[in-house]
């Protein structure tokens, strides 16, 4: 039977969906969780890989397009989704982009939202999008979230994603690279510190935390903007950070960006870094030895967010700041990696 609605109702209606877009736009725009000191040798997967039945080797297909996929790791069931180009030929081995979300992202916000599937299919490559549990990466003892406190290895869990991937395609383990936003930006340097997996790594909005006197030979680009709020450019805590304690410890303690960058390439013996302005953009070049680069750019203003990227409806409605338009974050990234594999 037809009830004429109340004015309570509404209310009750319209902030019910206050909280939920509310809920969607922090699970896409904030992004700092970490983890403590990780093993250089991660584990493999416990799953076994992919076989025909007669047992000749040859390699499981992955369907075209988006697929769902599952790895066990430390005798947890984790999961991941992967995307492969439908022209992408498999002849021959193929590079692949390991895309790792913000806190509180998950592999398919990340594969929605920053445009890798489309770059895939341009220029022939392979992505894959990890789940961190509770949507949190744990990158140091202190961040981020429930998996820093549980201490979750979540390098273990990427090392593996990247065996149980490459025992179904054909990957060149010369272009296997990692991305990542915020906290999945963390887990990338920690990475890049803790295994010889990568051969390069692209940063946006994220930090290094915790150790690495000795990080693997790769090349590294990292897009920060200087007006963010989340991981501040300037090193201070930011609005998010509790100290690192709780159960859902954040605390991001790695000083200023540009003094990571200078101290990456002192230990990767890079030459000294050539700048260029063009306008709110600051690209800061070192070129290192066996070719290999560390880049800094600097968007002036610019918050805590993937640059290029589509705006949310939810984003605009809440009056928050769109991404930035002076620069392709993803295009910058591949354009970078594309130029850096591994010289084995």
């Amino acid at each position: 039977m037809y009830r004429p609605t109340t004015r309570a109702a509404t209310v009750r209606r319209t902030t019910s969906a206050v909280a939920a877009a509310v809920a969607v736009v922090l699970t896409v725009l904030i992004g700092c969780d970490v983890m403590r000191p990780l093993r250089r040798d991660a584990a493999v997967p416990t799953t076994p890989p992919g076989t025909s039945p007669t047992g000749s080797g040859l390699r499981s297909p992955v369907a075209r397009g988006s697929s769902a996929h599952t790895v066990t790791v430390a005798g947890r069931e984790r999961t991941f989704r992967l995307y492969r180009p439908a022209k992408l030929s498999l002849s021959a081995p193929v590079p692949l982009v390991v895309m790792l979300h913000g806190a509180l992202g998950n592999g398919r916000q990340a594969e929605t939202a920053y445009g890798w599937n489309a770059a895939a299919e341009r220029k022939g490559f392979v992505v894959a999008y990890p789940d961190g549990l509770h949507r949190s990466w744990a990158v140091s003892a202190h961040c981020c979230g429930r998996p820093a406190h549980d201490d979750v290895d979540d390098v273990a869990f990427i090392v593996a994603t990247v065996a149980d991937i490459s025992a179904k395609l054909s990957i060149d383990p010369n272009r296997t690279y990692a991305a990542g936003i915020s906290n999945g930006g963390m887990l990338a340097y920690r990475l890049a510190c803790d295994t010889t997996t990568f051969a390069a790594i692209g940063v946006v909005a994220g930090t290094l935390l915790g150790p690495c006197p000795s990080p693997a030979p790769i090349s590294l680009i990292h897009i920060h903007g200087t007006a963010d709020d989340v991981v501040p450019y300037d090193g201070r805590p930011g609005k998010l950070d509790n100290g690192g304690t709780g159960l859902r410890p954040v605390k991001i303690d790695g000083g200023p960006v540009a003094d990571q960058i200078d101290r990456w390439r002192k230990v990767a013996r890079c030459a000294a870094p050539e700048a260029r302005t063009a306008g709110a953009v600051t690209t800061s070049a070192a070129r290192c030895p066996d070719g290999r680069d560390v880049e800094l750019i600097t968007i002036a203003d610019a918050g805590h967010q993937w640059p290029g990227a589509s705006p949310a409806m939810v984003e605009r409605l809440l009056g928050m700041d769109p991404p930035s338009t002076a620069l392709a974050a993803t295009e910058s990234i591949w354009r970078f990696f594309a130029n850096h594999p591994r010289n084995s």
